[in-house]
């Protein structure tokens, strides 16, 4: 039996859309995955991102939805007998990709218990740039950088997704000619990252007034932490622990 896959779908909008955009997923999208792709879904959670400082935006943050599809198995890409996804009154930008279920690695931060920490979780997709071998971006991620993450003051709890491999498509179908434009869909991503904090005063203190020092990769795009670009190799954003949404499990109609 395929193992579970996890499809992660990161949203950035402009925010005076708002509005229309959370009424279109209510009414439209989220409806029509369920109705769609039900048989293969077991989960279909949606998070709205913690409004981020300003300090914390430079790290390719994206700014509105961040859902999450468990999937015992994928149906075929395509129309394969739907009709087209009910378009949105504006095409987001969208960070994608499918990973496994469970993390590839826990590195931190497993015995804490719930009731031990308020959660803030900083919640990232990497792709190592252009041009690098993947063997030589995981050897950094796994046996130089995530062990100096670990000394971040404030962090208590790391763990991550190596992704599924080869680019596995979503299913469903757009109209014919109303597609969202290549630049818009960012896809290929090499890992998830998720690092928790108890607050952004503890964020900040890990990530910009203390942090460990970090070993540049020889392939970097940037020489500063984290060494690629964001919103092109880096997207994160910043969620709690509860969805927003258990679209799967919710019947709420819109109005």
């Amino acid at each position: 039996m395929p193992a579970m896959l996890k499809s992660v779908v990161m949203h950035d909008i402009p925010m005076d859309h708002v509005a229309a955009m959370e009424r279109w997923y209510y009414r439209d999208h989220a409806p029509e995955i369920n109705r769609r792709f039900g048989p293969w879904l077991q989960r279909h959670d949606s998070w709205l991102p913690v409004d981020a400082p300003p300090e914390a935006r430079r790290f390719g943050y994206f700014n509105w939805r961040v859902t999450e599809g468990w999937w015992r198995e994928l149906p075929q890409p395509g129309p394969q007998g739907n009709l087209a996804f009910t378009l949105p009154p504006r095409l987001p930008k969208v960070a994608t990709g499918f990973f496994p279920v469970q993390p590839t690695e826990d590195f931190l931060g497993g015995g804490v218990q719930p009731h031990e920490k308020a959660v803030l979780r900083w919640f990232m997709l990497l792709r190592y740039p252009a041009g690098v071998a993947k063997e030589e971006g995981e050897r950094w991620f796994l046996e130089v950088h995530a062990p100096e993450v670990l000394r971040q003051p404030g962090l208590f709890r790391f763990f991550s997704f190596r992704a599924a491999s080869g680019r596995v498509p979503l299913p469903g179908e757009w109209p014919p000619g109303r597609q969202p434009a290549p630049e818009s869909v960012l896809h290929s991503w090499d890992r998830l990252i998720e690092l928790w904090y108890e607050s952004f005063a503890d964020w900040r203190q890990a990530v910009l007034e203390a942090p460990p020092r970090y070993t540049r990769p020889a392939w970097a795009t940037r020489n500063d932490y984290p060494f690629v670009q964001p919103g092109l190799d880096l997207v994160s954003s910043f969620l709690l622990e509860r969805p927003a949404d258990e679209f799967w499990r919710d019947s709420r109609g819109y109005l």
